[in-house]
């Protein structure tokens, strides 16, 4: 198969939401995968032990970076889904800490969210 010969990109989906709900995530991959979308997901659970970020100054820069990496991850996305568990997604105020991010709200893609 050749770059001429290859099918269209599908879209790709990024899939936002607390690690918190980090089966609700991976249920959302598979779902979004079996529906033939490339998704981009988080990949590290820094609540869960590892060696990686075991040292606390080295999870706090870690933090930021897969903070900026999915930053980028939105960049690159066609559809952004929403992953929550029992949580109502709202306009953004200081005593809203829920509230969507202002570059979901300004992400030129596709904001959904599995409940409607």
């Amino acid at each position: 198969m050749t770059a001429d010969t290859l099918p269209p990109r599908p879209p790709i989906v990024v899939l936002c939401g607390s690690t918190r709900f980090w089966d609700a995530l991976a249920e959302a991959a598979l779902y979004e995968t079996t529906a033939g979308r490339i998704v981009l997901a988080p990949t590290c659970d820094l609540k869960t032990p590892h060696p990686l970020w075991a040292d606390p100054a080295r999870a706090d820069r870690l933090k930021h970076v897969l903070d900026d990496l999915h930053l980028r991850k939105i960049d690159l996305a066609d559809d952004v889904l929403i992953v929550n568990v029992n949580v109502r997604l709202s306009s953004p105020s200081p005593r809203s800490p829920r509230a969507v991010p202002p570059i979901l709200r300004s992400a030129p893609t596709v904001l959904r969210h599995p409940q409607g």
